[in-house]
């Protein structure tokens, strides 16, 4: 009895209150194992799924990315491309605030006078009528 107190006095790990449970045992969520943060848990997207989250063209996607203005993605396999979820959120919560902020620099409106199709009219011919 005296030799298993010393040895708990002279270790603390010895006289620890957690159990380890062995490697290939599964994890319940009450233990008090190491459990990593959720950050380390990266998700990535496929093409479908970035398309529902970006409503843009795989065309824009592409440009945008090699100017540097958009996650880029990366090989899983040789024919598997994916983008990581966190950058992609990132980078819409930026369109977000630079768009509220009117940073964004819009297209200019169309000259409605080059159009083939129903060209417009004149006011020198709105009166002639």
């Amino acid at each position: 009895m005296k030799h298993e107190q010393l040895t708990s006095q002279e270790d603390p790990a010895l006289a620890s209150d957690t159990v380890q449970l062995p490697a290939n045992e599964p994890v319940e969520s009450g233990s008090k194992r190491f459990q990593p943060p959720a950050a380390l848990f990266k998700r990535v997207i496929r093409r479908p799924e970035l398309r529902k989250i970006v409503p843009l063209a795989d065309t824009t996607i592409y440009e945008m990315e090699q100017r540097g203005e958009f996650p880029k993605r990366f090989f899983l396999t040789p024919r598997c491309v994916v983008w990581d979820l966190a950058e992609v959120e990132t980078w819409l919560d930026e369109r977000r605030r630079a768009s509220d902020a009117d940073i964004v620099r819009k297209a200019s409106p169309p000259d409605v006078r080059q159009r083939r199709a129903r060209p417009v009219k004149s006011s020198l011919q709105r009166h002639d009528r």
